[in-house]
């Protein structure tokens, strides 16, 4: 049976499209100190998502989204962590204007969130986020496929 999977899983297109092709060295994790649970919040949009959700959203972040604009990630912010699990003391986010922007900075200021930045590049962390994004893709695409 194990042999009959084997072969399986070499002649299987969807196997070779969505297996997993680790390029990079894995890198030793270094655990980041919070003052108290839930107190940082890194946070990342992953999209646009092939095949679209049943109810057509195609980004997500920790939610599906239709569309990521300042103010659908507001409401997530207030709603989805802020209500849910206290104000944090830092969020940390990319560069991508639709987490950098005056409706952020004023949801942050009301709240006296610290927000920080990732730096533009930082081979180690961005390709650490990357990966996890395209793993989570991957994911959802070998559950959706057919």
């Amino acid at each position: 049976m194990e042999a009959d999977c084997a072969k399986h899983v070499r002649y299987c297109h969807l196997c070779q499209v969505y297996a997993d092709q680790i390029k990079a060295p894995p890198n030793e994790l270094r655990p980041m100190a919070a003052s108290w649970p839930f107190s940082m919040w890194g946070i990342n949009v992953i999209g646009s998502i092939n095949p679209k959700a049943s109810n057509g959203h195609m980004f997500i972040l920790a939610i599906t989204l239709a569309s990521v604009t300042a103010n659908t990630v507001a409401r997530f912010l207030k709603r989805d962590i802020i209500a849910r699990y206290g104000v944090p003391e830092t969020i940390i986010t990319d560069n991508a204007k639709n987490l950098n922007n005056r409706i952020i900075d004023e949801l942050c200021e009301r709240f006296k969130i610290h927000h920080r930045n990732s730096t533009l590049y930082r081979p180690q962390m961005n390709g650490a986020v990357e990966a996890a994004n395209k793993n989570i893709k991957r994911i959802i695409e070998k559950m959706t496929v057919a």
